[in-house]
């Protein structure tokens, strides 16, 4: 049976957290945003659609789908309707406090140290009955009046992780792996990603460093400081999007990461010595 989910009166979201579960809708035809999870977890769509990009592919999850995304990956949400029905979904987080844990109940004969771990960010997790009865079960708790016990929310949990270690025997080294996260190459991901609104600790923490580490590995690679290293590279984009005359400074200065025109402006003709609107003509 469908449970019916009234939009608020005061607004076109609706997002709210039980433990570390969260309930989302969007009474909008389209929502944007960065997941940037240090967490892994499952996402599944109650109704409508969402679109993950992880800068390689465009994965589309429909109602009644689920997909699990691996911590410490940036990818880009797009939540939007679908046939109707406006964008709902459940988003399970899997916290290392949880996992170590879990991980104490769980078999030694289940360990499988020689199984590889999962690569991909986002995985469409196939349709099982244990995952439509999971989230079929916490639909209730979309009627934000009810109050949810944490006890009850971590048996949730608990579930989802299990569903996820009878799927596929490679949740196992993935899910209870401790380690700090891997070491990425810093200057390609801030070439991929430079128009996002990071902080310095988003840097570090998707480039698989601690935020001292991170500094100082940055100034092995770049005389500039990280933040001064991102304005050039957005201004350098910019450039090469309005040169053509084709680009007007309006479509291009949100871009490529900046939020306001007359900083934009400024920053344009200190490094290149003419105003934007002179090349955008």
């Amino acid at each position: 049976m469908d449970y019916k989910i009234n939009a608020p009166t005061d607004g076109d979201e609706m997002i709210f957290r039980h433990a570390d579960i969260f309930f989302s809708c969007f009474f909008n035809d389209e929502n944007h945003c960065v997941h940037q999870s240090r967490e892994h977890a499952m996402n599944y769509v109650y109704s409508g659609e969402m679109l993950i990009d992880d800068g390689n592919k465009i994965t589309h999850v429909q109602k009644g789908e689920c997909v699990f995304i691996r911590r410490d990956h940036r990818v880009t949400l797009t939540k939007k309707p679908l046939d109707g029905e406006q964008y709902c979904g459940i988003f399970l987080m899997f916290t290392r406090r949880f996992l170590r844990e879990m991980f104490q109940r769980i078999p030694s004969d289940k360990a499988l140290d020689n199984v590889p771990k999962v690569r991909s960010s986002v995985i469409k997790l196939p349709i099982s009955m244990e995952i439509d009865s999971l989230f079929t079960s916490m639909t209730p708790y979309f009627n934000q009046k009810l109050q949810a016990q944490d006890d009850f929310m971590n048996l949730k949990l608990q579930e989802g992780l299990l569903a996820l270690l009878h799927i596929d025997e490679r949740f196992y080294p993935t899910l209870f792996d401790f380690n700090e996260p891997w070491k990425i190459d810093i200057l390609e991901f801030m070439e991929q990603n430079y128009m996002y609104d990071f902080s310095m600790e988003d840097l570090a923490t998707f480039t698989g460093r601690s935020l001292a580490t991170f500094k100082r590995d940055f100034k092995k690679i770049s005389t500039l400081t990280p933040q001064k290293w991102l304005i050039h590279k957005r201004l350098e984009a910019a450039y090469e999007k309005m040169k053509t005359g084709t680009r007007k400074v309006q479509d291009v200065y949100l871009e490529v990461g900046f939020k306001n025109p007359s900083h934009f402006a400024t920053a344009f003709k200190k490094q290149f010595g003419v105003s934007p609107t002179a090349i955008s003509q």
